[in-house]
Parts: structure tokens; sequence; C-alpha cells
């Protein structure tokens, strides 16, 4: 099993379309997000892991692209899950995720989303967790980030009115459609840890804190956990958490 160790020295240049974060391998298709959380990562550069992130509009990549990358990653081991995440939200590119995931199935990988939810914004007059669930997506970890709504768009930023609804609603059909789904929260002192984990509950998935890790800590050190994200969330508008957290 492959497992990339970077020194905080050592980057490798972009564009960088997967990457490693333990046994977990990371797919990377975009820089661009529909929210900008307080406690993003980007906040502080898009080196995570040892690997340049940041992927400016002509980078992004299509779907042969990332099955490419995942060809070669795949010469140094089978990983335990491949998750789509990065440092933006993966749905913004939702048909070149969709070609991967499908590709991953029939190679019987398991495929992990990492999101801020807000699909169905994103993409509106489609069923996004039916096609995610349809192309065979295995999990997804949803930032919940919040017990209201008030307190979601102060620590999120979304740019959309009424997001905390649609990811609420994601979390909701997703369970329903029989993905795995984990909500989470950063730990914050604004947020209701009891009524988050309530609301969690209530829509029948599991339930994450993550804690928080000032900004200012190199991200490629960070420790990985095993759901919600990358240690940190970075598919989550790249929360600077670490576990407690993952896309």
């Amino acid at each position: 099993m492959a497992t990339a160790l970077y020194c905080a020295a050592m980057t490798i240049p972009g564009p960088n379309y997967v990457y490693w974060g333990g046994s977990s391998l990371y797919i990377n298709l975009t820089s661009r997000c529909s929210a900008a959380c307080t406690f993003c990562l980007r906040e502080d550069g898009w080196v995570v892991y040892g690997y340049d992130l940041r992927l400016r509009a002509s980078e992004e990549p299509e779907a042969a692209d990332v099955i490419e990358a995942l060809e070669r990653a795949f010469l140094d081991g089978a990983p335990d899950e491949v998750v789509f995440t990065g440092l933006g939200e993966p749905t913004l590119r939702l048909d070149v995720m969709l070609q991967v995931i499908d590709w991953l199935r029939t190679r019987r990988l398991p495929s992990r989303l990492d999101t801020n939810g807000h699909a169905a914004l994103l993409h509106p007059g489609r069923d996004v967790v039916g096609e995610l669930a349809a192309a065979g997506l295995v999990a997804a970890s949803v930032s919940l980030n919040a017990h209201d709504e008030a307190t979601y768009d102060l620590l999120s930023r979304p740019i959309f009115t009424h997001a905390y609804r649609a990811v609420v609603r994601f979390i909701r059909e997703a369970v329903d459609a029989g993905i795995r789904v984990t909500a989470s929260i950063v730990e914050d002192p604004e947020i209701d840890v009891a009524a988050a984990a309530a609301i969690a509950a209530d829509l029948g998935a599991a339930f994450r804190v993550r804690r928080r890790v000032p900004l200012g800590t190199q991200p490629d050190r960070l420790p990985r956990s095993d759901d919600s994200g990358q240690g940190f969330d970075s598919a989550q508008a790249g929360a600077a958490v670490v576990e407690g957290s993952s896309g």
C-alpha cells in the first residue's frame, strides 16, 4: 500500500489532479467553490500533503485526465478509497466526477465525495444525488457546518441564499439513496454541537466534530483521518481542521 510522506520543504508543483494522503487517493477537480468558509485552508496557501492543489480554470481536468492520473498513481499500489475533494467544491465539475465514479465502480474501487452540499443549487433541475448514486458513489462527507441557517451563513459565507436548506436536503436525499453519509461541523464556539448532532441523527447521517487547527499550520503536515476529508476537510472549502474530520 502506497503512503506518501512529504516534508514541508518538498512541494510537487501543479497542476495535480490526484494526490496521496495516507492510504487514500484524493482527486482534485477544481479550485472554485460556492462558499468562503472562515476556517478555509486556502487562506493559508494551496499545498496539501506536499502537493500544490491550485487549479486555474484552464487547468481543470476532464475525466480522461483524471483517469490517466489515477492509473499512474495505481502503480504505487491500490488505495483504500478514492476521494473527490481538493481545495474547491467537486460538484462544480459534476459531469467529470460522474464519469470517474463510474470508472472506479467498474474496477471495484470505493469512492467518497467531500462536499459542501450545494450541488442542487449549482445544478438546478438535475437530480444530483440520484445521479451520484447511479454512478456508484459509496460515501459522502457533507459540511453541515452549523446548527442553524444564521450560524451557517456566518461561518460558511455561501454565495447562495438559503444554502443551509440545500445542505440539509442533500444529506437527507443521499441517506435515502443508500449513500453512506457523515455530516460534519468544525469546532467553533458559535456552533451548538448537540443541536447539530441531533440534526444529523434526524437525517440518518453519522456525525462528526472536526477539531480546528489555527491557520498557519502547514497543511502538508496535517494528519489524515478516516472520514470527512483529508484530516482537514479540504473539499469543505478547505477547512483548517484535523481529525476529532474530509472531500
